[in-house]
């Protein structure tokens, strides 16, 4: 028998014996930070034919939508319908063969922020995680037209920061949201929080005429997280930091809030004429997904994102 021909019928009783052989072609070789923003693009073109076959999924991949363990296929991969436009932000890590994004795309014509996060082994995407927010505002959805243009600027080559600083001052800004001390995390004065599009701190936006006061979204990061405006959190955990991009200084992170709403009057500090600050909320959780600008050794600029739970939720995971 020929040598060509005997080649192809080994070829064809391998890929009988081992199916998985019929993905070589689509194997993700990612080494480079492009590389990952392709396969962001890649994904969410797949979400949207809802066809998980054009991906490179390994067979025991895991995937977790808003906190629940779903099939893939199933959630955003039968209701998405458009992919994002304008407002996307990446975070690509071949060290960590992860990439974090956020980006406003839609879900049945209608408009919803996605975070997330895409992990890379052995040439197949091995966990995907969805972080999704709905219902959003007008308000909300005007701060979500385009991302802040700082998010792409690129860090100079001599003032980039390695990734296990950039992933410890990530990583600080939890202990200081969950202790209230603003001081706990290298924040910059410039620091500025949008959540799901709306700005929470360091606002520039002048606040409407019958707005309550103290106005804690014009406070800077540092001072409005020591004021005790936030302790209605009772502890922030899953937290992690996986994606992190000295290039242009970005890190991306996912954690999950828990508020028991046990207590509804909270001390609040360094205000003045303001002692207390009353929240009515009833019990919840906050999964969330954060992305973080770092540049010489603080953050400045914040994008959140983040969707309501019921009080002490399974993370998924």
């Amino acid at each position: 028998m020929h040598k060509k021909y005997v080649l192809v019928t080994l070829l064809l009783v391998a890929v009988a014996i081992c199916p998985q052989l019929v993905w070589a072609q689509n194997l993700i070789n990612c080494k480079v930070r492009s590389c990952y923003d392709r396969l962001v693009d890649d994904y969410l073109a797949a979400l949207v034919a809802h066809d998980p076959s054009r991906i490179a999924f390994a067979p025991d991949a895991r995937f977790v939508e808003n906190i629940k363990a779903t099939k893939l296929g199933d959630g955003l991969w039968k209701t998405a319908s458009a992919v994002p436009t304008t407002f996307k932000i990446y975070v690509p890590d071949p060290v960590s063969g992860q990439v974090g994004f956020m980006g406003v795309m839609q879900e049945g014509g209608k408009p919803i922020l996605l975070g997330l996060r895409l992990q890379v082994f052995e040439g197949h995407v091995v966990q995907a995680e969805h972080v999704i927010a709905r219902d959003l505002s007008a308000q909300s959805l005007a701060n979500l037209q385009v991302a802040r243009p700082i998010f792409a600027k690129v860090i100079p080559e001599r003032m980039r920061m390695p990734r296990y600083e950039m992933k410890g001052i990530a990583y600080s800004y939890y202990d200081a949201l969950d202790f209230n001390d603003g001081e706990l995390a290298p924040m910059a004065r410039d620091c500025e929080r949008h959540e799901n599009g709306r700005e929470s701190s360091g606002s520039r936006t002048p606040p409407a005429a019958n707005a309550p006061q103290p106005n804690y979204s014009a406070m800077d990061c540092t001072r409005q997280f020591t004021t005790g405006m936030m302790a209605y959190i009772d502890n922030i955990d899953n937290i992690r930091v996986l994606a992190v991009d000295p290039f242009t200084g970005l890190a991306f992170g996912l954690s999950h809030f828990h508020h028991s709403m046990k207590n509804h009057v909270f001390p609040i500090k360094g205000v003045p004429g303001v002692t207390q600050r009353e929240v009515n909320n009833g019990p919840f959780d906050l999964p969330a997904a954060h992305i973080f600008k770092i540049s010489a050794g603080k953050i400045h600029q914040i994008e959140a994102m983040g969707f309501l739970a019921p009080y002490n939720s399974p993370s998924g995971w």
